[in-house]
């Protein structure tokens, strides 16, 4: 099988934040050291069998907060029918401001996500464009954010341009009484998705598959490491994985990565 098992021994560096000493980051090097990339439209099977061409947009995405749905709708406004195949407006449609009605449904538990719909049988993110549409299959945040020259991540909502990396923060107390917060970033592996991640058909950070990038993660995902960490602490962290891509041992390698 191409993807690996989910345990298997990992490299970590922890460092303090330097533009905030109240925080530690706690960094996995084996999986930002990897030859990971998205290989959306170049072999991804999509996390469900009957839905290859929609990668893990299937499910939509949850918004992070009210934040985090403003500032897609404000990039929602500038899609067009060109960009957007599922626009209200239909193929012709010029930018505008869409009602969040048109694109916004709530889960079972009440949470706001982007509407799901379906297209030729297979239901996916009502801005995942299809195979067939005037640019292909694909984001059609993403596609806006390359048009436009700008990173993606600002375009999409926060869970989109973050997976398949993790943050997660947890409150420390040392053995001395004081207090840190510890930022983990790491791969977000199928547990990451909850107890359904387990049933997911097919999965990319883990499989052989996707570990194909000539560059490793903390270089190719640089833009969104630095939105997660802040550009001080990313600095710090490319100088540690540097040094490790260096020194590391077989040990530390990732088991999806090729080997020598």
């Amino acid at each position: 099988m191409p993807e690996v098992d989910l345990v298997f021994p990992r490299a970590w560096v922890e460092f303090e934040n330097p533009a905030d000493a109240s925080e530690v980051m706690r960094c996995d090097l084996t999986w930002l050291t990897s030859s990971y990339t998205c290989i959306f439209g170049q072999g991804c099977a999509g996390i469900y069998a009957d839905a290859p061409d929609v990668g893990c947009c299937t499910l939509g995405a949850h918004f992070a907060d009210e934040g985090d749905e403003e500032r897609v709708a404000g990039h929602v406004a500038r899609l067009d029918g060109r960009l957007w195949q599922q626009h209200p407006g239909g193929p012709d449609a010029a930018p505008g401001a869409v009602d969040a009605s048109v694109w916004v449904e709530t889960d079972d538990e009440g949470a706001r996500k982007t509407l799901v719909t379906e297209v030729d049988g297979q239901r996916a993110c009502i801005f995942q464009n299809r195979p067939g549409s005037a640019l292909g299959a694909g984001c059609a945040l993403h596609a806006l954010a390359l048009e436009e020259g700008r990173e993606p991540l600002e375009t999409k909502p926060d869970v989109c341009w973050q997976l398949p990396i993790r943050r997660t923060f947890r409150e420390v107390e040392r053995q001395d009484g004081t207090e840190v917060t510890e930022v983990s970033i790491g791969e977000y592996d199928r547990r990451g998705w909850g107890p359904g991640g387990h049933d997911l058909d097919w999965y990319c950070s883990g499989n052989t598959e996707a570990h194909v990038a000539p560059e490793p993660v903390y270089l190719t995902h640089a833009p969104e490491l630095t939105a997660l960490m802040g550009p001080e602490a990313y600095a710090e962290l490319a100088r540690h994985c540097a040094a490790h891509v260096r020194s590391r041992s077989a040990l530390a390698l990732h088991p999806a990565d090729p080997r020598p």
